[in-house]
């Protein structure tokens, strides 16, 4: 009988723990949880740059894209896009390749920035 009253005083003692206030500034659970989800689609904030697409190639895991940003001319190449001439594109800096050799493509570009990714937005250029 003692062991039965000592099993339900530690229960209450746990759940009395268990409902303590959390500490100031702390986040709530569900504010927890939505700090831990993947951000919404802001490429303003992560890709800086953009650009108008002027031509697209693509090569097995990569596209090609052919950007006007401002008076330059870039190609970048990034995984695998749907991007279609005229779109207005939003990507980051990347490595910078020169007198990059495509062997799929068979060609080589004078200089290509390799990104880790290219969003497609409804901007103007």
């Amino acid at each position: 009988m003692k062991a039965i009253s000592a099993l339900f005083a530690i229960a209450a003692l746990a759940v009395s723990v268990s409902v303590q206030a959390a500490p100031t500034g702390h986040p709530s659970p569900s504010m927890s949880a939505d700090m831990l989800k993947a951000p919404k689609n802001t490429p303003d904030a992560d890709l800086p740059l953009k650009g108008k697409v002027l031509s697209t190639l693509d090569a097995s895991e990569y596209t090609y894209i052919e950007v006007a940003k401002g008076k330059e001319t870039l190609w970048l190449a990034a995984p695998k896009v749907a991007v279609k001439k005229d779109a207005v594109v939003r990507f980051e800096d990347g490595a910078v390749m020169t007198n990059f050799r495509s062997k799929l493509l068979d060609r080589t570009f004078p200089s290509v920035m390799f990104v880790n990714r290219v969003v497609v937005t409804n901007e103007k250029p």
